[in-house]
């Protein structure tokens, strides 16, 4: 019951979501695969740890079709979504621990980084820019 409760309101947060809200969950969700990863990656689960691995790439890859290649912004993005879709790949292969900590470390910073953004273009929110 309490996973179909989640599913729920999950269902009801993206279909209520702006654009900018929507591309925080999907950061977030990619936190939260890639620290699932890192989990199984030290219990030696490597066929486990994949799955999660997999959906990052898919977030990432769902994230570059999603930008608006008119503005110069998202060309940066595009590449940087690129360079850790092929990292993951490079990790998969490796298993050197340390790429999978810098693209949690990646993943964290789009999460706060998105956040502020979206809070500082509410009404009353924090407008100043750094």
């Amino acid at each position: 019951m309490h996973y179909a409760q989640q599913q729920q309101y999950l269902k009801v947060q993206v279909g209520t979501a702006s654009p900018g809200e929507l591309t925080l969950l999907l950061y977030q969700e990619m936190v939260k695969s890639l620290l699932l990863a890192k989990k199984l990656y030290s219990q030696n689960q490597f066929e486990a740890m994949n799955e999660p691995l997999y959906k990052v790439r898919t977030i990432l890859n769902e994230l570059i079709v999603t930008l608006n290649m008119d503005y110069d912004i998202s060309k940066n993005l595009r590449e940087l979504y690129e360079f850790y879709y092929n990292y993951i790949t490079e990790f998969i292969i490796k298993k050197d621990e340390t790429m999978l900590d810098d693209t949690v470390e990646f993943a964290r910073d789009m999460v706060k980084t998105w956040a502020q953004a979206i809070q500082s273009l509410k009404p009353g929110g924090d407008q100043t820019y750094v």
